[in-house]
């Protein structure tokens, strides 16, 4: 019986903290957001990645940095427990694992081109496109957390949905990408710095 209580005070408490928002909180926070995308030049952030697989026991945990700069210049660095780096830049995905390195023409791939889209727009929050996903908005705790389930079956058939958590001021402080299958790659942003100056060379491939 006292389990019962436990498990019946833990939904209770789960239900509460995540509650729908109204049609005007989820305007307010659809204007803030797009204010601060507009005016962001540059991001650079620590992160910690967290992939999650139903076979594995324990969370896949790797760490790096990020280093965006507009229009469409995406660097990922990943430092623990291995060096593996990945750039997007002009149309073409560079992947340097340890001093191996490849290129994928993302130009030729629409796919590719739409999940570099999605990538930039999630990490400045500006994914409010309501002809793409299909939107749902909650406030959680002292944040706020917006659903977005994209239409377009192509991409359906790599990404469910994205989950992406603002700050009060609008920043993107997680991004989590779920798979069809129930998998999926949460990505937790900390020491974030907007339009700090970034020189082109952390751009190089």
């Amino acid at each position: 019986m006292r389990n019962l209580v436990y498990l019946f005070l833990f939904l209770t408490v789960s239900i509460q903290s995540q509650t729908q928002m109204s049609a005007s909180e989820a305007q307010a926070l659809k204007t803030l957001v797009k204010e601060q995308a507009l005016t962001t030049k540059t991001i650079s952030s620590n992160f910690t990645q967290y992939k999650h697989l139903d076979f594995l026991s324990n969370d896949i945990v790797t760490k790096g940095k990020l280093a965006f700069k507009t229009p469409d210049l995406v660097k990922w660095e990943y430092t623990e427990p291995y060096k593996y780096t990945v750039l997007f830049k002009n149309e073409t995905l560079f992947i340097n694992d340890e001093g191996k390195k490849n290129e994928v023409d993302m130009g030729s791939n629409k796919l590719f081109k739409q999940l570099n889209s999605l990538i930039i727009n999630s990490i400045k929050g500006d994914m409010f496109d309501d002809e793409a996903f299909d939107i749902t908005y909650f406030k959680t705790d002292k944040n706020s957390q917006v659903h977005f389930i994209p239409k377009d079956k192509k991409s359906s058939k790599y990404i469910d949905a994205f989950h992406i958590t603002f700050n009060t001021k609008g920043d993107v402080i997680e991004v989590k990408m779920i798979e069809p299958s129930g998998d999926f790659t949460k990505i937790v942003f900390s020491n974030k710095e907007l339009n700090k100056p970034l020189p082109d060379a952390i751009f190089t491939n």
